[in-house]
């Protein structure tokens, strides 16, 4: 297409990643990349587009080499040390920049809470006539907080004096406060509000996010209803903002708009400011319409981002705080109340809390306690991080960018350095493990504050003012020191402790091991001998013979298991390598397109596919199921293709875009299934 096209356009993301992107596929079709127009855009709307394609500019190398940077760091980091933790703790471990002094921050964490120890406290609650609540405040002079009643004996000494005292009205305050406006949704915070509003994980919510951005259906056609979702800015385009204030103007009227518009700006260190915030692209797609359109997850996300938006461009709303103190001898009790004045962006947002009003009495006014209610508590752990508090410390810290929160706690999940239970993350035990190495000879990967450096080096690169290539040379070479002393000098950490018995096949010592499936006895004689059983001493069921003969060495084949099934192997293994499916693969009465032999239905990682029998000779292979059908176009095979969108016919010639909605008649799953 590159060699044919007139013009080409640079039209990726609007990050360092897109940068790079842009320039290593201007140099795949074989352009100067700084020849190629490239256009920026936060919505994928047509006046966003044209306005893009009306206003070009060049690629920006200082973001490219800031890209570039970030990912060889990246991959020194990876690629040295996750082999060093795999020979030295555990096969299948890795370690990362971001992902490490990640992990470092939950198990830190959970050492806080394994080293907590609890305290007593109490609390004293009086209810006063006309069933007003209040709690003790001051006592013989001394102001209550929290942890001040330390013990029973304190606590009875307050409850015996406030029952024979007699109490007054020392005074009832009013204060007006303000409920400040929110601003509007970036990654960060919308990955926190919707955890902890919509139940979504920070991997679910991007992925939602995603297909509102691309374009969904629309009472305008299919078209993003939201702008970028990649972002640490708090910008607002200037006719995003007059679209709100006109909207609020009409709909709620004058007195929910503010006399300017309201600007925010972002605390996150080196926020990009040329982004813009997470906002609806048409401020008339509201969630009453979009609710005919969208499916459940969408428009719960876009109502969330949509309301957020129009309540950022809303006056605050006004609330009345009401104290009232009563006064006894010793003992002063505190009630407080609450009143809204006016719901402002709660119009929008919505309010929660009901009002509590206090009763109007008069200082120096008589009142009557009528019950007291003492009340013992211990202290409680700091709480175990939930998706959204872990990425709100990672933001608070610098570790990061919008793009790599969500991907950073999946992939802690992935490797089991992190279990999430009842919506909360718990480091397994391979993660004390990990981080205990990592603080004792790589403290400096572990510590935030060197991430969160790196990222504000790399925002320099981005703005030209360091060179990429020197950051990476002054990283490497003492990190490479490191890593060579740690292969020397570091103790190996697998588990392997004596049982005191002999293996029953060479007379050596059996040991505990730790695998990734979990604990096993091994002979420490291997790999010479590779004796195993499991903790009970039931050894590995043995493979199931077959009169199946290897067509390679001709030994009888077995039966094994794999994470796929079962399959055959030879029974020679490791000497012979072969290994077949179990099930032949079934044949289709359809030649293939390209040699004419067989077609046969495999089984891959990735589920069910379609190859020529002659494979690897004829590399003829089809994720859709082929049909006798030809193209209407090209007379090119036809294919069944099951995807997320639903079932389709389809040309199998990527050139020919011919594509067909299969017939209800023809489905092979149901619309829910595919949800």
């Amino acid at each position: 297409m590159a060699k044919v096209a007139k013009k080409i356009y640079i039209a990726t993301d609007e990050d360092r990643e897109g940068e790079a992107i842009g320039y290593h596929s201007a140099m795949a079709i074989k352009k100067e990349p700084e020849s190629l127009p490239r256009i920026v855009f936060h919505e994928i709307t047509k006046t966003a587009i044209q306005h893009a394609l009306e206003n070009p500019r060049k690629l920006d190398m200082d973001a490219v080499n800031a890209q570039q940077a970030r990912r060889l760091l990246d991959r020194i980091v990876g690629y040295k040390l996750s082999p060093l933790l795999a020979s030295k703790i555990q096969k299948g471990l890795s370690a990362g920049r971001v992902q490490s002094s990640s992990l470092k921050i939950v198990v830190d964490r959970e050492r806080e809470i394994k080293a907590f120890k609890s305290k007593e406290y109490w609390t004293i609650d009086g209810i006063f006539e006309k069933n007003i609540e209040s709690s003790i405040s001051s006592f013989n002079g001394k102001k209550i907080d929290k942890m001040s009643i330390s013990n029973e004996v304190m606590a009875m000494e307050i409850v015996h004096s406030a029952k024979v005292e007699s109490f007054v009205v020392e005074s009832l305050e009013k204060k007006e406060r303000k409920s400040k406006t929110p601003p509007p949704f970036m990654t960060s915070t919308l990955q926190q509000s919707a955890s902890t509003q919509l139940g979504f994980s920070p991997k679910k919510t991007m992925m939602v996010a995603q297909k509102l951005y691309e374009g969904v259906k629309t009472n305008k056609g299919n078209m993003g209803v939201i702008t970028y979702m990649r972002t640490d800015s708090l910008n607002l385009a200037k006719e995003a903002v007059k679209d709100a204030r006109d909207y609020i103007l009409d709909i709620f009227g004058k007195e929910y708009l503010p006399e300017k518009s309201k600007k925010y700006s972002s605390k996150s260190k080196g926020a990009q400011e040329a982004h813009e915030a997470i906002r609806p692209t048409m401020v008339e797609f509201t969630p009453i319409v979009a609710k005919e359109y969208l499916s459940a997850d969408e428009f719960k996300l876009y109502r969330l981002i949509y309301n957020r938006f129009l309540a950022s461009q809303m006056v605050d709303a006004r609330l009345e705080s009401q104290t009232l103190l009563f006064k006894g001898q010793k003992s002063i009790f505190k009630a407080s109340g609450r009143k809204l004045l006016f719901d402002g962006f709660y119009r929008v947002t919505g309010y929660s809390e009901a009002d509590r009003l206090l009763p109007e009495l008069k200082k120096g006014q008589k009142v009557t306690l009528d019950d007291i209610n003492p009340k013992q508590h211990f202290t409680e752990p700091p709480a175990r991080y939930n998706e959204a508090s872990l990425i709100k410390k990672l933001e608070s810290l610098g570790i990061g960018r919008p793009s790599t929160y969500a991907p950073t706690i999946t992939i802690l999940q992935t490797r089991k350095y992190i279990n999430i239970e009842q919506k909360r993350i718990q480091p397994t035990e391979v993660a004390f493990t990990v981080i205990e190495m990592l603080e004792e000879h790589f403290a400096q990967i572990v510590d935030s504050s060197f991430t969160s450096n790196m990222e504000a080096d790399l925002d320099k690169i981005n703005e030209g003012n360091l060179d990429w290539q020197k950051l990476l040379s002054d990283f490497y070479n003492p990190f490479m020191q490191k890593i060579t002393d740690g292969k020397a000098n570091i103790k190996s950490l697998k588990m392997a402790i004596p049982t005191g018995e002999m293996c029953p096949k060479c007379e050596h010592e059996l040991l505990r091991r730790k695998g990734r499936f979990g604990e096993f006895i091994a002979c420490s004689n291997f790999p010479k001998c590779k004796y195993t059983t499991d903790l009970d001493g039931n050894a590995p069921p043995e493979p199931e013979k077959t009169d199946i003969k290897c067509d390679k060495c001709g030994e009888f084949m077995v039966i094994k298991n794999s994470k796929r099934g079962k399959f055959l192997a030879c029974s020679a293994y490791p000497k012979c390598k072969n290994a077949q499916p179990l099930v032949p693969p079934k044949e289709l009465d359809i030649p293939c397109p390209k040699c004419g032999s067989k077609i046969l239905e495999k089984e891959g990682k990735r589920g069910t596919f379609y190859g020529c029998e002659k494979y690897p000779k004829c590399r003829f292979i089809s994720n859709g199921e082929p049909l006798k059908r030809k193209c209407p176009e090209c007379e090119s095979m036809v294919v069944h293709k099951l995807l997320k969108t639903g079932e389709f016919y389809e040309c199998i010639d990527k050139k020919c875009k011919w594509r067909e909605s299969v017939p209800d008649d023809k489905l092979k799953r149901k619309d829910t299934e595919i949800s």
